[in-house]
């Protein structure tokens, strides 16, 4: 190690880190210091040691203990990702509600000057959906942690796109502004919801964490009891706190289209509605929200995105309307202004989308489209007239020198 200049490097823990929490006068970490490479060699080290990884077929590393919360003020100078809670304990059943809980409203935090890193999980685990759909929409990293040949692919691909990348939100996920002054862990009434927004929709999640808290006596987490039964709580669509930016509408009116991932449903729900979501200990539902935009009256289209992923919305990378009035006069003889009366007007509207990754893709639209296409060629589509919603398959990653599919849906 040598050659990449190591030193230890000795924490400065402050006043209040030390009388809150006494137990860090003497870690390890504290009292034998901590070995760091030298900034100037960064580079060099992790280029060797990643080299030499490579060359024994590994793809992927988990780097841990970047920045510790206790010391984010020396930290932070060159680096800009921060753990938002404790680790993910697979073994300690007491830990997951408070987990999710944790890391949202930790976010409200430190989402304002860091990254907040809302930690591994395993892929095979009771609580995988739970943990994992909470990681697709923090706006953080998302990293597993199995063992190998211990993997739920069903799951891992509702996270992940075959290229390996994510549908990565654009900011820190926070609690909705009705969950700040709530306690969704222990009274026994609220559900937690985390909101987070993507360029053209928002994403919406819904947790049950009640069940378990903090215990100032005994130091440690531990249950309490709670209700059986489900919880009963309302969503509406500025949960999403920055949802009318993501309008291409200067005159939106409020209405949005909001999707459940878990139960497949489509529904749209007007300015201020709100629609009733129940939900047991450790069950969840991540909702994708979309403001409407009228093309036309009696004609209207929200995207959705790979609505199979948890944040389907962040497939959509851009998104373009264009309105075309076609007109012609109805057969007759009549002066100039009967003729006028009898104008008709036909309106075709065209939705061009760029979409990243692959599977099944879907939409709002309060007509029946006329065609759909993907690139140049015309694709098979399936709608709902209930609802509204109009699905297609994506079958295949986009090709390596577009890296997103152009989606036409004519109405």
């Amino acid at each position: 190690m040598e050659e990449y200049g190591c030193f230890i490097q000795y924490l400065k823990l402050s006043k209040g880190v030390v009388e809150n929490e006494p137990r860090w006068k003497n870690e390890a970490i504290t009292v034998e210091g901590l070995g760091l490479v030298n900034p100037k060699n960064v580079y060099k080290f992790y280029n060797d040691l990643h080299s030499h990884l490579a060359s024994a077929g590994i793809d992927g590393v988990k780097v841990d203990g970047q920045c510790l919360l206790e010391t984010v003020g020396a930290c932070s100078k060159q680096t800009a990702i921060v753990r938002a809670s404790e680790d993910f304990f697979p073994r300690e059943p007491v830990s997951h509600t408070i987990h999710i809980a944790s890391v949202a409203y930790n976010s409200l935090f430190l989402g304002e000057f860091m990254l907040p890193d809302w930690d591994m999980f395993h892929s095979l685990h009771q609580a995988a959906q739970y943990h994992g759909s909470a990681r697709a929409i923090s706006g953080g990293p998302v990293y597993v942690s199995d063992a190998p040949a211990k993997h739920n692919f069903d799951l891992l691909k509702k996270l992940v796109v075959p290229d390996g990348s994510i549908l990565r939100a654009q900011f820190p996920a926070r609690p909705t502004k009705d969950c700040l002054f709530s306690d969704p862990t222990r009274d026994g009434v609220s559900l937690l919801k985390i909101w987070n927004i993507n360029k053209h929709t928002g994403v919406l999640g819904v947790y049950n964490c009640q069940g378990a808290a903090w215990n100032s006596v005994a130091r440690k987490n531990t249950f309490h009891k709670t209700k059986s039964e489900g919880i009963t709580g309302y969503v509406r669509g500025h949960d999403v706190h920055l949802i009318s930016e993501v309008a291409l509408d200067s005159n939106w009116n409020g209405d949005c289209t909001v999707y459940s991932h878990r139960c497949g449903d489509l529904v749209t729900l007007s300015h201020n509605v709100a629609m009733p979501v129940s939900l047991k200990v450790l069950e969840h539902e991540i909702f994708t929200i979309t403001p409407i935009k009228v093309l036309a009256p009696g004609l209207s289209f929200a995207p959705l995105g790979l609505i199979d992923m948890f944040n389907s919305g962040g497939a959509i990378e851009g998104l373009k309307y264009e309105v075309i009035g076609k007109g012609y006069e109805v057969e007759g003889n009549s002066n100039a202004e009967e003729r006028l009366q009898k104008l008709s007007i036909e309106v075709v509207a065209l939705v061009s989308m760029k979409v990243k990754g692959c599977g099944r893709f879907g939409a709002y639209s309060s007509a029946k489209p006329i065609k759909c296409r993907v690139g140049l060629s015309e694709v098979n589509f399936a709608y709902e007239l209930a609802s509204g919603l109009v699905t297609m398959n994506l079958h295949d990653m986009p090709p390596k020198d577009q890296k997103v599919h152009s989606v036409e849906i004519e109405l």
